[in-house]
């Protein structure tokens, strides 16, 4: 007989995807349906235990006239639970292609935004056995290989957060038992049953699946074993990119091939990934056949003319070596230079550059500029295809500071920017955690 879930293993699970500060403050995503509303009880009482407390955060995608007053009434719900909750309400144009994903991606920048000007470490998500499911077949539909079938992780570190899923082993129906069993309604979302969206779809096809073998449980479990494979690989691929790859300030690496092709193949197309998504900015890495062809020119050559992907330029080097970075023409438009500015998805600027400054790559003409001030600085400063897309401060037509090189228009200007102050902060970094693996369903 099913039995609710409660808050010792709630507490169970939790715990092993920390560690957590002292009186933690967790937050929480809750749209008010069962699985994220019984999340948010059961993270509140823990946080509470813990000398700490839960924000539940409510995001309004503004996607119906009614989307307001709904977000309001989870609010209030939650108000006279004692559990503190926030409205964050998206403010856009109206979602037209693929809502479902444009909707998510909005849903995790307003709540990563909220949770990094609260100083929050920890992000909980309501995921739970019938979600990684669910998403195992979806990616199992578009051929996905041994990460896509990992599906999703209980742990997922960002630049600025941890995605945390703890229920992500928990039957749905033990989570239902458990508000049913403390007297709390919840809302339907009407989206869950609309046959537009695939996974909707593909949650009602569950149940014939399952007659045939394929019930939740033993797909929740093959996204366990896959994702102890991609463990295995990732390992695999950080060891080789320690060994065959060193990345520099400027935004740029240097890559072995001979450490690279002594690898399994497999690995060896791994690491050639993150190598090229990190230096490119990119959150997502090249499809398998780009990535194939650039391996295998890589290894076996095929001529001195460089090639691009993912946003990059790659080289052949005299010496031997490698040359990635970022391709100059694939570069991101001048941002204002302010405080926390984030440019073209690779670079960071902690202190602003002053009034009317923007931040852009410094390119032929920002060079010329600077080699006509500084004669000392000469082609053999950077590989010119490096120096094309690094960042620099203008002023109008002006170059006013190149971190990187060193190089202020004003040399007594105590105030213009360092290089410690601009730091490379890819999307996706070249030795992010690994990713994690449900250690026991429920």
């Amino acid at each position: 007989m099913t039995r609710a879930y409660g808050p010792a293993e709630f507490a169970q699970s939790i715990s092993s995807l920390g560690p957590f500060e002292s009186s933690p403050h967790i937050a929480v995503a809750c749209s008010g349906g069962p699985d994220s509303l019984a999340l948010t009880l059961l993270a509140d009482g823990w946080a509470r235990g813990a000398g700490g407390r839960a924000t539940a955060l409510i995001v309004d995608h503004a996607m119906r006239p009614e989307s307001a007053a709904e977000a309001a009434a989870v609010r209030d719900r939650l108000a006279t639970a004692g559990i503190e909750a926030v409205v964050l309400t998206r403010d856009g144009p109206p979602l037209k292609s693929d809502r479902q994903a444009a909707a998510r991606e909005a849903r995790y920048a307003l709540m990563t935004d909220w949770c990094r000007r609260a100083g929050v470490l920890h992000l909980l998500l309501g995921h739970h056995r019938g979600d990684q499911a669910e998403t195992l077949m979806l990616r199992l539909g578009r051929g996905s290989g041994v990460d896509g079938l990992a599906a999703m992780a209980p742990v997922c570190e960002t630049a600025h957060l941890r995605l945390l899923r703890p229920l992500l082993g928990v039957p749905r129906e033990r989570l239902i038992l458990f508000l049913r069993a403390r007297g709390q309604a919840w809302v339907d979302d009407p989206s869950n049953e609309d046959d537009a969206f695939a996974r909707v779809r593909v949650r009602r096809m569950l149940p014939r699946l399952g007659a045939e073998g394929l019930t939740e449980p033993r797909l929740a479990a093959t996204a366990r074993r896959m994702a102890r494979a991609r463990i295995a690989l990732e390992c695999a691929a950080t060891a080789l990119l320690a060994r065959a790859a060193a990345i520099y300030p400027e935004g740029y690496a240097l890559l072995s091939p001979g450490e690279l092709g002594a690898a399994p193949e497999d690995t060896g197309l791994r690491a050639l990934a993150r190598l090229v998504t990190c230096v490119g900015g990119g959150r997502h890495g090249p499809r398998l056949e780009a990535l194939e062809r650039l391996y295998g020119w890589i290894l076996h050559g095929g001529g001195p003319a460089g090639r691009t992907l993912a946003g990059c330029r790659i080289v052949r080097r005299a010496a031997g070596q490698i040359l990635v970075c970022r391709e100059a023409a694939a570069v991101e438009a001048a941002v204002a230079a302010e405080d926390e500015a984030l440019w073209d998805g690779r670079f960071r600027l902690s202190a602003g550059g002053g009034r009317g400054t923007r931040l852009g790559r410094l390119g032929p003409d920002g060079w010329a500029q600077v080699r006509s001030r500084r004669p000392d600085l000469d082609d053999q400063s950077l590989p010119a295809d490096v120096r094309n897309a690094i960042p620099a401060i203008w002023r109008l037509e002006e170059v006013v500071v190149v971190p990187h090189l060193h190089y202020r228009r004003m040399p007594t200007d105590k105030n213009a920017i360092d290089q410690a102050a601009l730091t490379f902060f890819p999307a996706r970094m070249l030795g992010a955690a690994r990713f994690s693996a449900v250690l026991d369903y429920a």
